[in-house]
């Protein structure tokens, strides 16, 4: 018997998925060939004034779900809802009344001397209007409970009823454990959302992050952006939040522990370590909180490609992209937020993409996936993922796009994630076919992978990933990279805006690669699986 090497073994295990998964399968690759004159017109349109920011719970909402319903019917596709391509997503709309609210931080006896917007920013997380509040802080270190890494910053103690203080990102590697937590990859337990979610488990009145830029890895402008003055939203339907969600500024944060008697870069360092215990400051949450709250209907989008298989037409390949941006937000000469980049240029890969497969059917079906809300925290994929229609376990792969490549050609495409399943050799091969490589691996310092829609899949067991940018540019290097560069200072700004000197041919070229690994899957001759021993493996070996 021969030794499984790990490189024979490697190869092994490559030559299994090619039989499996045949690039050329895709069938007649000339007959899905993404063109870049539509994907430029909906690209346009969609970040037009005319849809007015594409914002959640607006009129430009409303525009936008529209267009894309009627689009996918002039394109010939199927509904996916039955008779229908909207999927209702209800959702409460919050919108904090900075005027009316008299909350305040309280320590050393006095109210600190901030404001919302500049300093600190909160909301109901229950979608409940008014809320009063004398509550005891607590610092909880990263707020984490990680029975996999051995982590637990609550030790056991009873925060019910008690406000949550939380740095944001997780526990940073250190000489004795270079591994832990990923290294310098961020986890889900470094995310925001999770932080809120630990925060409600935990019985806790309300939490308050600490924004620093390295930590969330945007600035407090983002921030502002999303809290200050606007309507959130959360999903109107299953577990609600905690009374109290919020962030603050490092300079409010360090200037309350010092006010409570604390050195909060000194419990900084202590939170780095297992033995971290909770620690009650000496100040209070106090005053009341108002917010305007409503329920609104939003929908996904959904269409469809039958498969031709008489078997494998039953499942599914899902391509996704949200639809929505920020909306229409403030006072001023420019108030539309038009997310040209985030994310028209995904919207209107979309529905460039529809127009070709429409033409060249997989033999597994192909869904096409606008979802709504992504920019208040995923809502609209998590409502898919609650209630699919299509039954996740017959769902083969979701393949993501959310701002794409505006510079140009490049020799490389990213697939970050894709190595946690058998779509990372896919991945591979699919771009080998098309002259590309497969870009760097490097450490998910952002928690990109949690971002995005493609988790609220992952995390319920379907392989899952957001397909990205490349960053070897083929033509004007220099220059290419400069513009890339430019784009961050854009984002969530009102400066994204569609400009029509771009090179569309990345977006294409995206695009292109997005539809061809999907047609690999959709005829391939088994559903991709995911690595021994991921985290999000289990619930789908249990479906």
């Amino acid at each position: 018997m021969q030794k499984m090497t790990p490189s024979y073994l490697a190869s092994a295990v490559a030559i299994s998925l090619a039989l499996a998964f045949p690039v050329h399968a895709a069938g007649n690759a000339s007959a899905a060939v993404v063109k870049e004159a539509p994907l430029r017109a909906h690209l346009a349109f969609l970040a037009s004034d005319v849809l007015e920011g594409r914002g959640t719970g607006q009129r430009g909402a409303d525009l936008t779900v529209a267009y894309l319903e009627a689009q996918a019917q002039a394109l010939g596709l199927k509904p996916g809802n039955g008779s229908s391509f909207r999927q209702s997503v209800m959702i409460a709309g919050v919108k904090t009344d900075a005027a009316a609210s008299t909350l305040a931080l309280q320590a050393g006896g006095q109210a600190l001397p901030i404001r919302f917007g500049d300093d600190w920013v909160f909301a109901p997380g229950d979608a409940t209007a008014t809320h009063a509040f004398d509550n005891e802080l607590v610092f909880v270190g990263y707020g984490i409970t990680a029975p996999d890494e051995q982590w637990n910053d609550f030790k056991g103690l009873d925060l019910k009823g008690k406000v949550l203080v939380m740095m944001v990102n997780d526990p940073q590697p250190s000489a004795e454990q270079p591994n832990r937590f990923n290294g310098k990859g961020l986890t889900y337990y470094g995310r925001w959302t999770y932080k809120f979610e630990e925060a409600r488990r935990q019985g806790a009145a309300g939490v308050l992050l600490i924004h620093t830029t390295p930590s969330a890895s945007y600035g407090w402008s983002v921030i502002q952006n999303s809290w200050s003055g606007v309507e959130r939203f959360q999903l109107a339907a299953g577990t609600l939040g905690s009374p109290l969600q919020g962030w603050m500024t490092d300079a409010t944060a360090q200037a309350l522990f010092k006010a409570a008697g604390q050195d909060l870069d000194a419990l900084r360092a202590a939170a780095e370590r297992k033995d971290f215990k909770p620690v009650t400051l000496a100040a209070k949450l106090t005053g009341t909180m108002q917010a305007a709250v409503r329920k609104v209907e939003q929908f996904n989008v959904a269409a469809v490609v039958p498969g031709t298989d008489p078997k494998l037409k039953d499942e599914v390949v899902i391509y996704s992209a949200h639809w929505d941006h920020l909306g229409k937000q403030g006072e001023g000469k420019d108030v539309i937020f038009n997310g040209a980049v985030d994310n028209a240029s995904g919207t209107a890969a979309l529905l460039a993409m529809a127009q070709e497969a429409i033409h060249a059917p997989a033999k597994r079906s192909q869904m096409f996936l606008w979802v709504a809300a992504e920019e208040q925290g995923l809502l609209g994929s998590a409502a898919y993922a609650a209630a699919p229609l299509w039954p996740l376990a017959k769902t083969a792969a979701n393949l993501n796009l959310d701002s794409l490549n505006f510079v140009g050609a490049t020799r490389d495409i990213g697939t970050q994630g894709s190595e946690r399943t058998e779509l990372g050799m896919l991945a591979a091969s699919t771009a080998k076919a098309m002259g590309m490589r497969i870009a760097d691996a490097e450490p998910d310092l952002a928690g990109g992978y949690f971002r995005s829609d493609h988790f609220n899949f992952a995390k319920n067991g379907v392989p899952a990933f957001s397909i990205e940018s490349g960053r070897d540019y083929i033509k004007d290097v220099a220059a290419a990279k400069a513009k890339a560069s430019a784009y961050g200072p854009r984002y969530h700004q009102v400066s994204d805006e569609y400009d029509a000197s771009w090179d569309l041919s990345g977006m294409v070229q995206t695009a292109q690669y997005t539809l061809n690994l999907g047609r690999v899957i959709a005829n391939g001759a088994k559903l991709p699986e995911w690595k021994a021993g991921d985290a999000f493996a289990q619930p789908r070996n249990r479906r």
